[in-house]
C-alpha cells in the first residue's frame, strides 16, 4: 500500500473548497443582496399606475368617433396605446401622436400587437386629422374616468399603455420621450 502524504490531500483539499468557494459567492452574495432587500429591476420610461387599475372591471366607457364602444379586451391579444390630448391640440400634439405611430411602425411584424387610441378633440388641422385617421381610433371617455392622467396644457399630449386584458400598465406624462416608449414597447410586445 502507498502511504498517504498529508502535505499533498491538504492541498488537496483547499483546491477542492476553492472550487466550491468560487461556485457559491455568487448564490450566497445574492441571497444577502435579496435578503436585504435590494432587487436589480429593469426601469421602463413609463411611471407605473399605482394603485393598479383595470379598464374592464371599472367599466371605462370610450366612445369611438363611428359610434361603438371601444372595446378593451380585442378578438387577439392586442395592446393598446392610449393618447390623451390636452386642450386645443395642434402642431405640437400632432408631433408626438405621429411620433407615437412611427414608434408602432418600429415594431416591424409586431404592430399588429398595438391598438393606438386618442381620446380627446383631435387636431383643427383638416389635414392632420385625415392623417390620423389611417392609424389612430378617435374616441372620448364618456365618464372623464381619465381625467387626472390628460395634460392641461395647451397643446400636448401623455399616454398610457394598456395590456390586452384592459390592465393599465405605465403611464407617459407630456413630454415624454418617444425612443424611450419604443423601448418600452418592445419590450412588452415580442
Amino acid at each position: 500500500m502507498n502511504a498517504v502524504d498529508p502535505k499533498a490531500l491538504r492541498k488537496s483539499r483547499l483546491l477542492f473548497l476553492l472550487i466550491v468557494l468560487v461556485f457559491a459567492a455568487p448564490m450566497m452574495v445574492a441571497g444577502l443582496l435579496t435578503y436585504g432587500g435590494w432587487q436589480p429591476a429593469a426601469h421602463g420610461n413609463g411611471q407605473p399606475i399605482t394603485p393598479q387599475r383595470n379598464f374592464v372591471a371599472e367599466k371605462l366607457h370610450v366612445q369611438l368617433a363611428n359610434g361603438q364602444t371601444y372595446a378593451w379586451r380585442d378578438s387577439e391579444p392586442r395592446m393598446t396605446l392610449v393618447a390623451l390630448a390636452g386642450p386645443d391640440c395642434g402642431a405640437r400634439c400632432f408631433d408626438v401622436l405621429t411620433a407615437m405611430a412611427k414608434a408602432r411602425v418600429m415594431l416591424s411584424r409586431n404592430q399588429s400587437r398595438l391598438r393606438l387610441l386618442y381620446l380627446g378633440t383631435p387636431p383643427t388641422d383638416v389635414a392632420a386629422r385625415a392623417a390620423m385617421a389611417s392609424y389612430w381610433q378617435i374616441g372620448h371617455d364618456v365618464d372623464g374616468k381619465l381625467a387626472s392622467y390628460r395634460p392641461t396644457t395647451p397643446d400636448s399630449i401623455s399616454a398610457m399603455l394598456v395590456e390586452s386584458d384592459g390592465t393599465a400598465l405605465s403611464f407617459y406624462p407630456t413630454g415624454f420621450d418617444a425612443a424611450g416608449l419604443l423601448r418600452d414597447l418592445r419590450k412588452v410586445i415580442k
